[in-house]
């Protein structure tokens, strides 16, 4: 049985990790072109290079047969824009370029949610929900490009390409979320939450999102329904964003937030926040203070997952509250 090369970008940051693990448990003979990131695998081939260097790219996507493109900055600040579309539209045009020229079988995007999100409600969102009209933040308006790139560029090159769009995802390894709750909290800063707890989010166990990646390379082809399809992934298991905060601060024994805070001194404050990030030089830490993702927080954004059950054969395996468990297992294992 001839074994199938799979090249992942952005293999080495959190999402990217478990991916690797995933599809080397599927038998692929993996690769993992991600810049400056760090080997953790002997039997994973880790090639250290910049996804904005279309030579690399090219270079590294040779014989391969399916790309999981996962490489991109998340930055909801109104800032850093050239760095920002650099990475997130431009290296996926260069993955573009290297299904061309190599004619890579398969192409599967890692999106966002975020590329039909307004600022407005979004309750049981199907894939049929147009982009975002507006501009936000570079982060959301350079994944929607990106997307709108990979799904036209299906079928050519005999390449076939479908996107798969997460929302908040959250697992072991987690380098933004978690930590950000855990750092405030031992700050002292989580006293309140922003709103009244009565708009629902969608979060994603990185596991299941794992399971649905695999899933679309299972069933992607040419003259698949697949192929040139968007697909939203996640718990299926809407709750308020605070109360998911909550639950992960009772698994670390920190005590629940108990208090509120209006969104427009919350939107305020994180207006005041962007201009002094930008008086002072930008930068790509965050803390979750932008206005970007206070509207998150008093929106409703959940989505329905009828598609990818039903075009994917898939179904999200661990539940948000085995996920939160696992989480804070895995944090507390590695010393936090």
């Amino acid at each position: 049985m001839e074994i199938k090369r799979c090249l992942i970008t952005g293999g080495c940051g959190f999402i990217g990790r478990h991916l690797v693990d995933g599809f080397v448990k599927q038998g692929y003979d993996v690769s993992v072109l991600d810049f400056g990131g760090k080997p953790f695998r002997t039997d994973v081939r880790f090639i250290d290079a910049d996804i904005c260097d279309k030579q690399a790219v090219i270079q590294a996507c040779e014989g391969v047969h399916t790309i999981i493109h996962n490489a991109s900055i998340v930055h909801t600040k109104q800032s850093l824009e050239d760095k920002v579309w650099a990475v997130n539209h431009q290296g996926t045009l260069n993955v573009i370029e290297a299904c061309k020229k190599h004619k890579v079988a398969k192409l599967i995007y890692i999106s966002s949610a975020s590329a039909v999100y307004e600022g407005v409600d979004i309750e049981n969102g199907h894939e049929s929900l147009p982009y975002s009209s507006i501009s936000q933040a570079a982060y959301a308006d350079s994944k929607i490009q990106a997307e709108k790139d990979v799904l036209a560029f299906n079928g050519v090159a005999d390449t076939a390409c479908c996107a798969i769009r997460p929302h908040v995802v959250f697992g072991p390894g987690d380098n933004r979320l978690i930590p950000s709750i855990l750092e405030k909290a031992k700050a002292g800063q989580l006293k309140r939450a922003i709103g009244h707890r009565d708009k629902l989010s969608d979060f994603t166990y990185v596991l299941n999102l794992v399971d649905a990646v695999v899933a679309a390379d299972n069933k992607l082809g040419l003259d698949s329904v697949v192929a040139g399809q968007a697909y939203f992934i996640t718990n299926a298991e809407p709750m308020a964003f605070f109360d998911f905060v909550d639950d992960v601060l009772r698994g670390f024994g920190y005590s629940s937030i108990k208090k509120e805070i209006p969104f427009f001194i919350a939107y305020l404050a994180a207006c005041v926040v962007e201009a002094w990030d930008k008086i002072k030089g930008s930068s790509f830490k965050e803390g979750g203070l932008t206005r970007f993702a206070v509207k998150y927080m008093v929106t409703h954004h959940y989505f329905s997952i009828d598609k990818a059950s039903r075009e994917l054969d898939w179904q999200p395996i661990v539940s948000i509250a085995e996920g939160i468990q696992m989480t804070v297992d895995d944090f507390k294992a590695r010393g936090h």
